[in-house]
């Protein structure tokens, strides 16, 4: 599914180098390295600010206080998204209101996401599911109408964008993950918030150290120990000058799928230019788990990404919550197959993987 050692070989020279600058300087938490990624991954997103965390979970938990979440709010999301958003909104004591899908995309579907809106609502979430931008347009616009803060999933979808406008420039605030397996990955763990208003961020970097005005003086409540550390602040700037040649590749996989995946059974992803960023390749198909197998036997990996939907999870059985029904998202996750998509796959794996499916005969 994806060659990480591979991907980290191709640079290794530079990463090695940014690890010995961090090594001899000597300051390993909240330093200059940090300071230099906020600053350059904010304007790489076209927002005003950044501020480095410790995970992408975090962002989303940290970013959703600071937008004024707390217990027993409620906070609008998909269901399809591997419950990631919904463990940060449990966290503050919040509770998940799931919205269904638009089963074009696999995207929360606005429409649906009004109709989830209650005197309760304190935030929506707009997860970029697999790389492809959220309808933000309507999202920001449904916001706006009903005075809600919309908080931005781009853990899959660092530069995905519409009219030139990135992920992560849409909502009031953003979450990112740099997870080594991210499009944008470090070489261990890593996030940030990014955002383009001032109380956010203020918030976000008080929380980010257990609300710590000034050290040891504690002025907010529901702080964390979050902080994105100096080396791979340093890693990451590296690989943030290469994302762009990264991202051209992993859309050209898309296009490649697109194009040559034609089995009657196999419906594919349309390519979708700028919106989509491929994190993840997802095709649908009736009969996914024999497909899976056929392609395993020939020796292809594939994964599903997520074969549960949040309320479906074994954590919820017997709750009210499990009593929760989304039509469009419910047959979409009996279908779904991820495809090896990662920028050191070439073309001719791709044709190989395109050319197995095609002659699937079930």
């Amino acid at each position: 599914m994806n060659d990480l050692r591979l991907h980290n070989l191709a640079i290794y020279n530079e990463l090695e180098a940014a690890t010995k600058r961090v090594m001899a300087s000597g300051w390993f938490a909240l330093g200059p390295e940090v300071k230099s990624f906020e600053t350059a991954f904010a304007a790489w997103c076209g927002a005003a600010w950044c501020c480095g965390l410790a995970n992408g979970t975090d962002a989303i938990e940290l970013a959703l206080r600071a937008l004024g979440v707390e217990r027993g709010d409620e906070v609008i999301v998909a269901a399809n998204a591997g419950m990631y958003s919904a463990t940060a909104i449990r966290a503050i004591g919040a509770e998940p209101v799931y919205a269904d899908i638009d089963p074009a995309t696999l995207n929360i579907d606005p429409t649906d996401v009004a109709r989830c809106i209650s005197s309760r609502t304190r935030a929506i979430i707009a997860t970029h599911l697999f790389g492809r931008l959220c309808d933000m347009p309507a999202l920001r616009a449904l916001a706006d109408q009903y005075g809600i803060p919309l908080l931005e999933d781009c853990a899959q979808a660092h530069g995905a964008a519409l009219a030139g406008k990135k992920a992560g420039a849409w909502g009031d605030a953003a979450a990112f993950s740099f997870y080594p397996t991210k499009n944008l990955g470090a070489l261990g763990d890593g996030g940030a918030v990014v955002t383009s208003r001032r109380d956010v961020l203020d918030t976000v970097m008080l929380l980010r150290q257990y609300g710590w005005e000034s050290r040891y003086k504690v002025v907010r409540s529901g702080g964390s120990n979050s902080r994105l550390d100096e080396l791979q602040a340093a890693l990451l700037n590296v690989k943030l000058a290469h994302l762009a040649e990264w991202t051209r590749k992993r859309q050209a996989l898309g296009k490649f799928y697109a194009q040559n995946i034609h089995h009657p059974l196999v419906q594919v992803s349309p390519f979708a230019a700028e919106l989509h960023v491929y994190h993840l390749y997802v095709v649908r198909c009736s009969r996914r788990d024999e497909l899976k197998l056929f392609l395993g036997e020939r020796g292809i990996a594939t994964d599903v990404h997520y074969p549960y939907l949040d309320y479906q999870q074994p954590l919820f059985a017997g709750q009210p919550i499990a009593q929760t029904r989304l039509p469009h998202s419910e047959a979409a996750v009996k279908e779904i197959l991820t495809l090896p998509c990662y920028p050191e796959l070439g073309i001719a794996d791709a044709k190989y993987v395109a050319d197995a499916i095609n002659a699937w005969n079930p």
